[in-house]
């Protein structure tokens, strides 16, 4: 969990396509087809936090779809692409301080996203800050092997919207996100991390529209090739539980699911410094975009 970023439009955080799916019969999962959490971002060792100190992390993305899938997971018939560039810098503080029998940690991320939207000839590029993200939990270390963390993230509306855009950075509403990670670790065997997230989003004020609750996760499976590599595969899976609502009204037959996969590799230089690299691409997607996406998450010693 000492890993995450926020940019998205299928999944980076502040990418609403409201007009992009206005002008596509208007079917869309949660407001825009998108949600505040970068879906996938998580890597090996998500659930399993350093020792006490401060730690800049990096993550870099590069998203990219050229498919809206409809309720049964068809393509719209509209000349749609999206692309999304991100580099979102983490600062994670670790303390020493003990709470309810964990470690406690925070972290603030802030997304820099560049995103260009184009739907039936019209194009919006927008570049800028997204939606801030910032992280209070507890870590939990079982054994040399097995760590865990749980924590509240709060998405902040920090990010440029406006209803009328075909492209926004942000998504105009506020989000608070419980979130539990495991990780097994292993240097000379298998290593398994899941991270389980609930998403409760807040109306947004300028278009009285409330996207419904959204279940989702990242997970890792992968061997430890010696003490400093791990290969193997990760993506992430997506489901939105409840409707939105406009006006008060509930919108039906809308709701959002995805699932991703590929391949993964992480390098560990054993001194406080990592490398993350995992290709995935989007498959049995409904009401959201369809595309792949590639990720970079650095751990940089200080």
């Amino acid at each position: 969990m000492n890993n995450r970023p926020t940019h998205q439009s299928n999944l980076l955080s502040g990418m609403a396509l409201t007009a992009a799916l206005t002008l596509s019969a208007g079917v869309a999962a949660t407001e825009g087809g998108g949600s505040i959490y970068p879906m996938g971002a998580e890597n090996f060792g998500m659930g399993a936090l350093p020792p006490a100190g401060v730690y800049p992390l990096l993550y870099a993305s590069r998203y990219s779809a050229d498919r809206l899938n409809d309720a049964n997971g068809d393509a719209l018939p509209v000349d749609f692409k999206l692309q999304a560039n991100v580099i979102a810098p983490r600062l994670l503080w670790v303390t020493e301080q003990q709470l309810l029998g964990g470690q406690l940690f925070s972290a603030l991320l802030l997304p820099l996203v560049d995103l260009d939207v184009t739907v039936n000839g019209t194009n919006q590029r927008k570049r800028g800050l997204g939606d801030i993200d910032l992280t209070l939990g507890v870590a939990y270390h079982h054994s040399t092997k097995l760590h865990t963390a749980f924590s509240i993230d709060v998405f902040a509306p920090t990010g440029r919207y406006h209803p009328n855009d075909l492209a926004n950075i942000g998504r105009n509403y506020w989000t608070v996100q419980p979130v539990y990670a495991a990780s097994y670790l292993d240097p000379h065997g298998v290593n398994a991390d899941i991270k389980l997230m609930y998403d409760y989003n807040f109306d947004n004020p300028d278009t009285d529209y409330r996207s419904g609750q959204e279940f989702h996760f990242d997970y890792a499976l992968g061997y430890s090739l010696t003490p400093n590599w791990i290969a193997g595969i990760g993506g992430y899976g997506y489901k939105q539980l409840t409707d939105d609502e406009r006006h008060g009204i509930t919108i039906a037959n809308n709701r959002g699911q995805a699932f991703a996969i590929g391949p993964s590799v992480k390098y560990d230089s054993g001194k406080g410094g990592s490398v993350n690299l995992k290709y995935q691409h989007e498959f049995a997607v409904e009401n959201r975009p369809e595309g792949s996406a590639f990720w970079v998450k650095a751990v940089i010693p200080l």
